[in-house]
């Protein structure tokens, strides 16, 4: 098969391109794209296709979106999706209404900021952000977006230790930057890049189900002591960088791994940065995920849904005590203070707050992990069953001993779904990503599952898989 230049061309077969996401390029999305029958969207899809550059996992497009409100978005012909993808920023679904009053007033007022000034906003943004994250976490710098949190972390780091080695996970996504594949664990963003910054090292990461070092018990503790074994085989590191919770296929490791973890950069002067960029903002049930296992890390990134679905911020937070680069930009972004931004990263912490979002989303977790376990025990196409808070995995395979990946049939569950109005992302190739807003009804959330459900039950019958 050969490389796609556009939009009509034939499908490529990249299987290391599966380990993020969606594959653009298959036969299933070909047929998705050309099943859609409506003109000004064939027509937008084309205009899109010749005038960006083509990119894995972006090209070609899936649909056109003219609307998003809540848990919702829609197309031009006016056919809804409740969207449990979002790309990470929707905790507040779209358009919530604390979000943008406090934009459009922020607006009229002070839009910008010069670099060299301060604005009330930023630090009452920056003061909240300290507040929420709670302990010794006290000292913040904005950013215009996560990958560049995770550039300032990284130098930070190379700061204080005086060390400029990283220990990463397989398999993490840090964002797409070159500093930031770097230390990322996907081949696919890698993939023909050349060298790239030296001195990064990577582990295994905690998998129950399929874990490169499985253990008899069923514990991943080892996978911690790993990163002791490398910390002291190698010299010289400076920080382990990490998500608490993998966000896209939906690793969520125990209690006991994370307190290792932090034993062990705490006992060889190793920075952890927890990369929370997106799973904070309570999509964990916590206002960080890290809060659930009871650690706190040196460093913490946050991003996509840190601006309410509606403005691009991000934010570096650390400790007191690391504050000593006086000389040294780890930033100095354009909009490091943006006063929008700020305004809309406010907003978001104030709604999450009042409308008591991070109790309900341990509720609706609650239900989310009955429903679906009941769906495994009734389809065996479904391995295994994964999540905290609002996010969850359900892994497709062929075979529940061999746990052999079922790529073909996730891709069918995607575009029943996709056809009877609900998106989410396949990641892995076979792990179906579930995160759906924080603000979404119950209703909304049976109505979802139901679609989700029957999409499994019909793939089950078209490959001929049990049903119990």
């Amino acid at each position: 098969m050969s490389l796609v230049n556009g939009q009509n061309d034939a499908p490529i077969n990249v299987t290391h391109l599966r380990s993020e996401g969606d594959v653009n390029t298959t036969e299933a999305r070909i047929k998705w794209n050309q099943s859609i029958d409506d003109e000004k969207t064939q027509s937008l899809l084309k205009r899109d296709s010749e005038v960006f550059l083509h990119q894995a996992m972006s090209s070609p497009c899936l649909d056109t979106l003219d609307h998003a409100q809540g848990i919702y978005i829609q197309d031009h012909t006016g056919k809804k999706y409740m969207d449990f993808h979002g790309n990470n920023v929707h905790q507040l679904g779209y358009g919530h209404p604390h979000v943008l009053k406090r934009v459009s007033d922020q607006m009229a007022k002070l839009p910008f900021s010069p670099r060299r000034f301060t604005n009330e906003i930023a630090v009452e943004c920056a003061e909240k952000l300290t507040q929420i994250c709670g302990g010794d976490l006290n000292r913040v710098l904005f950013a215009p977006g996560g990958t560049s949190a995770v550039g300032m972390a990284l130098k930070l780091a190379r700061h204080v230790t005086g060390n400029f080695k990283v220990v990463s996970l397989w398999d993490s996504f840090h964002g797409a930057s070159l500093d930031a594949i770097s230390v990322g664990g996907e081949a696919c963003f890698r993939q023909g890049m050349g060298p790239l910054m030296a001195g990064v090292e990577r582990i295994p990461p905690a998998v129950s189900y399929r874990g490169a070092l499985p253990s008899a018990d069923g514990s991943d503790v080892h996978y911690a002591d790993y990163l002791e074994y490398v910390i002291e085989k190698e010299g010289g590191i400076g920080a382990f960088i990490a998500e608490a919770v993998r966000n896209t296929d939906v690793q969520v490791p125990s209690k006991a791994y994370w307190k290792r973890v932090r034993d062990i950069c705490d006992k060889h002067n190793v920075m952890l940065i927890i990369d929370d960029i997106p799973n904070g903002m309570g999509r964990s049930g916590e206002w960080f995920t890290y809060q659930a296992y009871d650690i706190e890390p040196d460093m913490l990134c946050i991003g996509k849904g840190f601006g309410g679905g509606l403005v691009p911020i991000a934010a570096m937070v650390t400790k007191e005590k690391y504050n000593t680069a006086e000389q040294i930009s780890m930033g100095h972004y354009t909009h490091e203070k943006s006063p929008i931004g700020c305004a809309a990263a406010l907003a978001t912490m104030e709604a999450i707050e009042n409308e008591g979002l991070l109790e309900k989303t341990k509720l609706d977790s609650e239900f989310m992990q009955h429903k679906l376990n009941e769906l495994k025990e009734q389809y065996p196409i479904i391995g295994d069953v994964r999540g905290i808070g609002l996010l969850w995995g359900v892994e497709l395979v062929t075979d529940p001993i061999a746990k052999t990946r079922a790529f073909d049939e996730a891709e069918a569950v995607l575009y029943q779904c996709l056809n009877d109005g609900l998106s989410f992302k396949v990641s892995q190739g076979n792990v179906i990503q579930l995160s759906p807003p924080l603000i979404i009804e119950r209703e909304q959330l049976i109505e979802a599952l139901a679609i989700f459900e029957e999409a499994i039950r019909m793939v089950s019958i078209r490959f001929n898989y049990p049903t119990y």
